[in-house]
């Protein structure tokens, strides 16, 4: 309730709209129910083998297929949780991209969100993305988020909500649809489901990568650990080596 008062005062103060600070608010609000649907949550139904494989969309995901980057029909499943305001997230998200852009006829990358509670500016930037995603843009937003981590994520409120737009423009988006997509139910479950899936895979800090179920412990080594995966799968990367 204190930050709420907070925020109608320097809204106020800054002569901002009685918009811009409704949206603030429900960004607030969205937060809180956010936060008490992760905890019941249940999805005790699936199975631990299947965490490390794609999840079907469902009611509990709003619907929402997982996020896949790669081929379709992987020999390897590269499976990162994420949060946008992770600085080691940002470094290390070129370097998955690049490694599955190699092998790409072989290796799948699946990105689920895992918004850490210190980070109060990362469960807005996973709406931002899931929004652009039920409009077909979701890695270009993606990578945009990582790319542009500091100007957002330092910026003020106003200036914040000024900047996702900017990226919806930048991507072509429908801007009424992506405003509204942010604090639909569908995103909000989508990432609610994603951080429930995380605990039960037992995350705790970002960025976490699986490669094939393996949990990778040196994030430097991950064109390694790719190769040494497909090599395991019967699949050749010398080829790949010399183009």
């Amino acid at each position: 309730m204190l930050l709420l008062l907070e925020l109608i005062w320097r809204t106020r103060m800054n002569g901002k709209t009685w918009g811009v600070f409704i949206a603030i608010v429900v960004t607030i609000l969205g937060g809180m129910v956010y936060l008490s649907v992760t905890h019941r949550l249940d999805i005790s139904d699936i199975a631990k083998d299947q965490l490390t494989k794609i999840i079907p969309a469902e009611k509990r995901n709003g619907d929402i297929q997982e996020h896949t980057f790669g081929s379709d029909k992987p020999k390897v499943i590269i499976i990162e949780y994420g949060d946008y305001q992770c600085p080691g997230c940002r470094t290390v998200a070129p370097r998955i991209k690049s490694a599955v852009e190699k092998h790409k006829d072989n290796v799948q990358l699946i990105f689920r969100n895992f918004p850490l509670s210190g980070h109060t500016h990362a469960r807005l930037a996973a709406s931002v993305a899931e929004a652009a995603g039920l409009q077909g843009k979701y890695w270009e937003m993606h990578d945009l988020l990582y790319e542009n981590q500091d100007a957002w994520s330092k910026a003020q409120n106003h200036e914040r909500n000024d900047i996702f737009m900017g990226y919806a423009k930048q991507l072509k988006l429908d801007e009424s649809r992506f405003n509204n997509d942010l604090s639909s139910d569908r995103v909000l479950q989508k990432i609610s489901f994603d951080t429930a899936v995380s605990r039960a895979h037992g995350i705790t800090a970002t960025p976490t990568i699986f490669i094939n179920g393996k949990k990778v412990e040196d994030l430097n080594s991950i064109d390694t650990e790719v190769e040494n995966a497909l090599k395991a799968a019967g699949v050749s990367t010398e080829e790949k080596k010399a183009e």
